[in-house]
């Protein structure tokens, strides 16, 4: 054999060996981009949950709104933890201030203490009284949401500012940051409960 051939040899050889690397990564690659296909509607389920469905489901009903909209309010406000305490005081799944609390006692009925709404039930029944009491007052999902995060006077008081409304019916801008990012939140959460569980009852 020349020398010119054994060389030819041990470059192939060379070019072998580095080539099993590549294959080796393309197979990972490709069993990677497999599971995750296969795990993906789990993962979905699992990062935007129906917890506390029973309940969703009959207060959502009662009141006459989305589930979707509940279910992404729950998401943005506690992310599904009963035990949920805000800095400012807001409790529970759906984050109700004590004083709201209080309030909306005198629309649903009851009479509790603010801890009760540390359960589940509590929380979902008075949340979405207060949400359906938002979309009548205001008619428009984002203004209700922006007054279930900043409150119905801020918001009034925006919808009678032309720097924020041009109509005193719907917002052209959030003047809060936090608000604005809320309710942008919110509104992509439901489109995400929507997209994965089809389209829901109620409202």
């Amino acid at each position: 054999m020349s020398e010119a051939e054994i060389d030819l040899k041990k470059r192939n050889k060379r070019n072998r060996r580095c080539a099993w690397p590549a294959f080796l990564v393309l197979v990972l690659l490709g069993f990677c981009v497999y599971a995750f296909w296969r795990i993906e509607p789990d993962l979905e389920h699992t990062l935007y949950p129906r917890a506390y469905q029973s309940i969703v489901q009959a207060e959502a009903e009662t009141f006459g709104v989305e589930e979707s909209l509940v279910y992404a309010v729950i998401k943005a406000e506690s992310n599904f933890d009963a035990q949920a305490e805000s800095p400012v005081g807001a409790l529970g799944l759906m984050q109700m201030m004590p004083n709201t609390f209080t309030w909306m006692q005198s629309h649903v009925g009851g009479s509790y203490p603010a801890e009760a709404l540390f359960e589940p039930e509590i929380s979902i029944r008075f949340g979405c009284a207060l949400l359906k009491l938002l979309l009548n007052e205001y008619g428009d999902l984002t203004v209700a949401l922006s007054a279930y995060n900043a409150g119905m006077g801020n918001v009034t008081s925006w919808l009678s500012d032309t720097a924020y409304s041009d109509d005193g019916v719907t917002l052209k801008e959030i003047p809060f940051p936090e608000t604005r990012i809320y309710v942008k939140k919110v509104l992509r959460y439901k489109e995400i409960y929507e997209k994965i569980y089809g389209g829901m009852e109620n409202g």
